[in-house]
């Protein structure tokens, strides 16, 4: 079962920009409630409230029951504007869920075990390439995170979507077999590995050149090598 937010707002009789900047004046956020075949409901929540719950994370991924004056609403969030100078939320969209509704959400990716991976332990560095997986899913049944084991990864090796577990309830609405996470090599890796293959090559063909070469001339055991003398001249007479 998902876990389930409880919000608060109260129904706003105008909607516009105008309205939306009354309500903001007065500390409150603007909001909708669409979907479900029903008319939308213009709403005003409270902004520390709406603001401690966006910021918590999960909030794209979570149902809410939205008590409007007394009337509960079951929804999810579907977007959020936040104010671009001071991160303050500023208008939110709520989507209305029915009875065994399907949602696509994008299911965030939690990364563990990096202290077991070789390429951590040698400097390497964990970068997340795919930071959501989209999926279809039934509304209470939205994961609140997919879990990537780097359980010995090394420097230059990767996680594939294919490597992590996906629930059989849950429909992937990826192309195929995205990357998720790769270590990458720390600063001047690729030259310490450059010298390496360069090292180890010399030795080998040294060890080639070695085994070609023909044996040195060598005389009998124990034997004292003896200087011949040169030929003897025949005398003139």
């Amino acid at each position: 079962m998902a876990t389930v937010n409880e919000l608060s707002a109260t129904a706003r009789p105008k909607a516009g920009k105008g309205a939306a900047r009354a309500v903001r004046r007065e500390g409150r956020v603007p909001g909708v409630i669409y979907g479900d075949n029903k008319a939308p409901v213009a709403v005003a929540l409270d902004y520390k409230e709406l603001r401690q719950k966006i910021f918590a994370g999960h909030f794209l991924t979570t149902v809410c029951d939205l008590d409007v004056d007394g009337t509960k609403h079951r929804v999810i969030p579907r977007d959020f504007q936040l104010d671009p100078v001071k991160d303050n939320p500023i208008h939110v969209d709520f989507l209305r869920l029915g009875e065994g509704a399907m949602v696509r959400v994008r299911v965030p990716i939690h990364v563990k075990n990096a202290d077991q991976a070789p390429g951590i332990k040698r400097g390497g560095t964990v970068n997340i390439v795919t930071h959501t997986i989209s999926v279809q899913v039934a509304a209470d049944d939205i994961p609140q995170a997919f879990e990537v084991d780097l359980t010995g990864l090394e420097i230059n090796y990767s996680r594939h979507l294919s490597d992590i577990q996906i629930p059989a309830n849950v429909k992937v609405l990826e192309q195929g077999d995205v990357t998720l996470v790769t270590i990458v090599p720390p600063s001047g890796y690729a030259e310490e590995m450059k010298q390496a293959a360069e090292a180890a090559a010399a030795a080998a063909a040294a060890a080639q050149a070695a085994a070609e070469a023909p044996p040195a001339p060598t005389g009998a055991p124990g034997a004292t090598p003896v200087a011949v003398a040169p030929a003897a001249t025949p005398e003139k007479k």
